[in-house]
């Protein structure tokens, strides 16, 4: 599944935000800018196998429909978790203040690439086989 490729992909670039200069705020753009996409890459991946598992949400949902359905069918995903980056994702081009974007790098950080992760591995665990195929 090229979904789930890209979705990797992106996501070993982002594991290496805490490595990086937290203090530059370009550094911190890029963090956030990355969040982004690697958000973006993965409620698009649970919309793949959410058809590939015959759900009609699949199909038409937006971005929290799609969580929703996707919590109640695999155990790895964390709901709270999943809204929360959607609503960060969602108010993204209202972040001016510095503070508030350190706060949020810290965050993506300590928490949402955690989450990828373990998304990254039960997907794996559960589609390795058919990955190709979906």
């Amino acid at each position: 599944m090229k979904k789930y490729e890209n979705y990797c992909t992106h996501l070993h670039v982002l594991e290496k935000a805490a490595e990086q200069d937290l203090e530059n705020e370009f550094i911190i753009s890029g963090i956030i800018d990355k969040f982004f996409i690697q958000f973006e890459l993965g409620w698009k991946m649970l919309k793949e196998l959410l058809k590939y598992e015959g759900k009609a949400v699949g199909a038409t949902g937006s971005p929290r429909a799609i969580i929703k359905e996707a919590y109640s069918i695999y155990d790895f995903l964390e709901e709270e978790i999943w809204l929360e980056m959607l609503e960060n994702r969602n108010d993204l081009a209202h972040i001016y203040d510095g503070g508030k974007a350190r706060e949020l790098a810290d965050i993506i950080i300590s928490k949402y690439v955690p989450a990828f992760q373990k998304m990254e591995n039960a997907v794996n665990d559960r589609y390795g086989d058919v990955l190709g195929m979906i």
